[in-house]
């Protein structure tokens, strides 16, 4: 297990250096950043090139990527164009995300696993129809418009919620937000999880345990839900970093300055040293992620071994 560990990250390394290699490139021909500076007029050619000078962008490309990998390095993620730190958007930013998406995958594990294994026990039945019809419209409607109704019926309607995140962003009030975040995702995960357990019920290892005597609660949990959850946690495992990074559009609806509204904001504005900061964290993000997925596969199924 430890050298399949220090050899996966070893493998990193070449993929980290090449999304950001990737992501810088793709950033820095997004446009001049040092034309948004200056407002709505034209920057004078003398002020423009000293900009250029002040935030490095006078150098070549391949320059501006080995200083900032260097920097990386050290902690430093450069500095936004308004002066600020990109460390200091990112303590403010990272927190309350990382509580969002928790409660998103809260959302995934109880409600979606939950739904899958009852489907998936009774395939064919009008629960199973039911819950497959439910998730068929849940993915088919677009996260804004989820985010938007509940918004209006929940917080405006019926006042259940406030309708905006304080800047806090507790959990209490994070768990609507976190349910639209999720909502796509966890439909998947409950279909995801009915095809598995649906499939794996007829396996002989099932039949084998239930000819045993074993009681039927043990052997969903302990032989039928473990192997079925392979696919599942690899999907799981995946979406952590999709859902860190794809908040912008519940974020936005829901007036939360996490990760997605900082990228926004940088995109929108044209801050790359913001925009790459943030990218870089959650490419390591994703790697962690499917670093921990791949050594749960041999938790679920013991005949999971690495050499």
């Amino acid at each position: 297990m430890g050298r399949y560990v220090v050899r996966r990250l070893l493998q990193m390394i070449p993929v980290f250096i090449g999304a950001t290699l990737l992501i810088f490139l793709m950033v820095n021909v997004m446009g001049d950043p040092i034309a948004g500076l200056c407002g709505d007029r034209q920057c004078d050619p003398a002020t423009a090139a000293q900009l250029r000078r002040e935030f490095g962008l006078d150098k070549p490309v391949w320059q501006q990527y080995l200083t900032y990998m260097g920097n990386v390095f050290t902690g430093d993620f450069g500095t936004a164009f308004n002066g600020q730190p990109v460390t200091e958007l990112m303590g403010t930013a990272f927190p309350v995300t990382i509580r969002l998406t928790l409660v998103a995958i809260l959302f995934e594990i109880v409600v979606g696993i939950v739904l899958g294994v009852v489907t998936g026990l009774r395939r064919g039945r009008p629960v199973d129809t039911g819950v497959l019809l439910l998730t068929l419209v849940v993915i088919s409607v677009p996260t804004f418009v989820t985010g938007l109704l509940l918004q209006l019926l929940l917080g405006v309607q019926w006042g259940w919620i406030n309708p905006a995140v304080s800047s806090s962003a507790p959990f209490d009030e994070l768990i609507v937000p976190g349910l639209v975040l999720a909502s796509v995702s966890l439909a998947y995960v409950t279909r995801l999880t009915r095809t598995s357990i649906a499939e794996n019920r007829r396996s002989d290892y099932v039949r084998t345990a239930i000819a045993k005597g074993l009681p039927r609660h043990r052997v969903i949990t302990r032989h039928l839900l473990r192997n079925s959850l392979i696919p599942v946690v690899t999907f799981i495992g995946t979406d952590i970093g999709a859902l860190m990074g794809g908040a912008i559009v519940t974020e936005r609806i829901f007036n939360i300055h996490g990760v997605g509204y900082q990228l926004y904001q940088g995109i929108l504005r044209q801050n790359t040293q913001t925009v790459v900061g943030f990218v870089t964290v959650l490419v390591l993000v994703f790697l962690v992620a499917n670093l921990v997925v791949d050594l749960l596969y041999a938790v679920l199924d013991p005949r999971i071994r690495y050499a």
